[in-house]
């Protein structure tokens, strides 16, 4: 049997452990920064609260124009970004730059729209080591790791 890569973790707490096989696997956890989001239209609405959470944390968030439209709608403070297909290069600049620290791009199943945009975002992270997400359910482990292990400041009310 071939090598398959696959990383472990263990811990007496789940998210510790997950932590550990995410590191173990190559994955910069990052508890700060940017996150710029592009989804498929079927996954707007199930993002919607896992970029909350990215929020809640105090990520930036950064995305693409329907996709930032969706977050702004749900409260969530979203800068846009132009696509390649929209003609701009803003979205691979803003992944060059270094200020990103994760990518949760989606795509339609079945669908070649868009495709060489998340085919060249894709590679421009992974070309400038930011962490890349394709499927919520990672995301979402990444959530409850970040949540777990990083310190929030909370104020005093009178």
């Amino acid at each position: 049997m071939k090598s398959t890569g696959e990383a472990i973790g263990y811990d007496k707490k789940l998210s510790r452990a997950m932590y550990k096989a995410l590191v173990a696997a190559g994955t910069k956890v990052q508890n700060y920064g940017t996150v710029i989001v592009t989804l498929a239209d079927e996954d707007k609405e199930e993002a919607v609260p896992l970029i909350r959470r990215f929020y809640d944390l105090g990520f930036n968030i950064e995305a693409t124009d329907l996709t930032a439209k969706t977050m702004r709608d749900h409260g969530i403070r979203t800068r846009t970004l132009r696509k390649l297909s929209e003609g701009s290069n803003q979205l691979l600049d803003a992944l060059r730059a270094g200020y990103v620290s994760y990518v949760i791009n989606t795509r339609a199943i079945m669908s070649g729209v868009h495709y060489e945009d998340g085919t060249a975002i894709r590679q421009t992270a992974v070309e400038n080591g930011v962490t890349i997400f394709t499927s919520l359910d990672t995301v979402r482990v990444l959530l409850d790791v970040l949540e777990e292990t990083t310190l929030t400041i909370s104020t005093i009310d009178a």
